[in-house]
């Protein structure tokens, strides 16, 4: 295909590009935002729930902590590098594990915290940690001395409970701070948001009017050559071939069209083809039909009929016209091409019944076709032409008792049916397979041999169904032949008359 300089695919691509882009631009600054502002608004409020958990109880668990300290007069280990806490230290009750405690939170948060005024209370707050466990510390020694109860107290009243108590102020100052700062996000926010709205309301305007006018051109250039290919292929599918289309545009409508004039021009020679394909179809069904009114067979079934009926066979007499009816009632059908599954049972069941009664030393048969197969279409004179084939190459010749067997399956992977014509005759040497084979794949091979009826139900399975379906044939020498016939599942509906009822008489 040449390369289009004016491509109505570049062209209605460029008309998506210029709807589309802006607004994943848009959409992608305004996702941005929202991330910055969930961000930052998730990281304050863990800052204050932190802070929180510190402000609601701290002060009054140490301030009784050490209290009961004091009061009892107990000591207590401070945590060391090399000897960790005493056995207290594991236990609520020690100080130092509250202040650690206090301590490795604010630091963490000092860390996160990216506004001046949290920092700077923050930075306070740790100080009086710092000083907090200064004081700390000569309370544990003088615990540890013993005799101190005054001195201890007044360092309570006068250091611990004033620190303390500066530590909750400074916490609260910074719980003040970071709710500032969730006002200040939400302010940027609103402003972004509002800047951006006003941005998104001209860019859309901006590009409702663009696409407009970019559409109305396209359709021009579209609908005016769609007009012209629709009154040319109008013409053509009235029998004009000589219409063409005056469309020399350099885009896809000038492709089509030009697709269109090589169309008009090559349309005579396919119909003329398919009329052809047609003739052969239906020559291949008229020598199939007059081979199958053959006369030599009718003339031996009506004097096996008279044979009997001298012999006073009657009622076989009467079995063998009843089957020569129903065998030809199906050969003419109506005219019609297809038939059921069961109806063609009922075919070759009448035509075996016929030759058994003529070669009755010689032939036995087997019908096992699925009865579950039976309401599916099929090509009349499809299995019969095989079962004569194979009682008159494979069965006479033997001159002993032979058995013809018919199966016929339905294979659930492929949804097709499947039929096989066996015989145990004579079979086929490697050559003559070869050949056989190679006859059955000439369509129009009408020449009188072994393989004639069978290359005549291949050429019509194909012609009908396609090239993916037909016939294949094995063979061994003094073992027998078998033939085997794949077609489409194709179920009778309800309301197709395919053929004539024959089946019931």
């Amino acid at each position: 295909m040449k390369r289009l300089r004016n491509s109505l695919r570049m062209e209605l691509i460029l008309l998506v590009i210029i709807a589309i882009v802006p607004a994943v631009v848009l959409n992608v600054f305004l996702l941005r935002f929202i991330l910055e502002f969930q961000g930052s608004y998730d990281e304050i409020v863990g800052n204050m729930t932190i802070a929180n958990s510190y402000n609601l109880n701290f002060k009054e668990e140490l301030d009784e902590c050490i209290y009961k300290l004091v009061f009892n007069g107990e000591s207590f280990e401070k945590k060391t590098e090399s000897t960790g806490f005493s056995d207290m230290a594991d236990d609520r009750n020690n100080p130092y594990v509250l202040i650690d405690e206090l301590r490795e939170d604010f630091d963490a948060l000092a860390h996160i915290t990216t506004d001046r005024e949290s920092r700077t209370w923050l930075n306070s707050l740790l100080r009086n940690i710092d000083t907090l466990e200064d004081r700390m510390d000569d309370l544990r020694i003088n615990l540890a001395e013993g005799g101190h109860y005054n001195e201890n107290i007044e360092m309570l009243d006068n250091n611990i409970y004033i620190l303390t108590e500066l530590i909750n102020d400074d916490i609260q100052h910074y719980i003040y701070y970071q709710t500032r700062s969730i006002e200040l996000v939400q302010t940027e926010l609103s402003s972004k948001i509002r800047s951006f709205t006003s941005l998104a309301t001209f860019l859309t305007v901006l590009i409702i009017a663009v696409v407009v006018v970019s559409t109305v051109m396209i359709l021009r250039k579209i609908m005016g050559p769609l007009g012209e290919l629709t009154r040319v292929t109008e013409r053509i599918a009235q029998g004009d071939f000589n219409a063409r289309a005056g469309v020399y545009t350099n885009d896809e409508i000038g492709q089509v069209a030009g697709a269109v004039n090589d169309m008009a021009q090559h349309l005579e020679v396919m119909v003329e083809q398919i009329k052809e394909d047609e003739r052969k179809m239906r020559n291949a069904e008229l020598r199939l039909l007059q081979e199958q009114i053959n006369p030599h067979f009718l003339y031996n079934t009506l004097d096996t009929i008279v044979w009997l009926i001298e012999g006073g066979k009657n009622e076989e007499a009467e079995d063998m016209v009843m089957s020569l009816s129903n065998f030809f009632k199906l050969v003419l059908n109506s005219g019609r091409e297809f038939i059921t599954v069961r109806d063609e049972e009922l075919h070759i069941r009448s035509y075996l019944q016929i030759q058994q009664v003529r070669y009755r030393d010689i032939l036995d048969y087997e019908i096992d076709i699925d009865p579950g197969i039976y309401n599916y279409k099929i090509l009349k004179l499809t299995l019969q032409p095989l079962v004569e084939n194979a009682l008159y190459h494979g069965i006479k010749p033997l001159r002993a008792k032979g058995l013809v067997r018919i199966t016929g399956r339905m294979n659930d992977e492929d949804h097709t049916i499947c039929f096989w014509v066996e015989d145990n005759g004579v079979g086929m040497s490697k050559e003559d397979l070869e050949a056989v084979r190679k006859e059955i794949e000439l369509p129009g091979s009408y020449e009188k041999s072994i393989g004639f009826g069978m290359a005549n139900v291949n050429e019509r399975i194909r012609l009908n169904f396609g090239r993916e379906y037909g016939m294949t044939i094995d063979s061994q020498p003094d073992v027998g032949t078998k033939v085997s016939i794949t077609i489409p599942a194709q179920w009778v509906r309800q309301n197709e008359n395919l053929q004539e009822t024959v089946s019931a008489g």
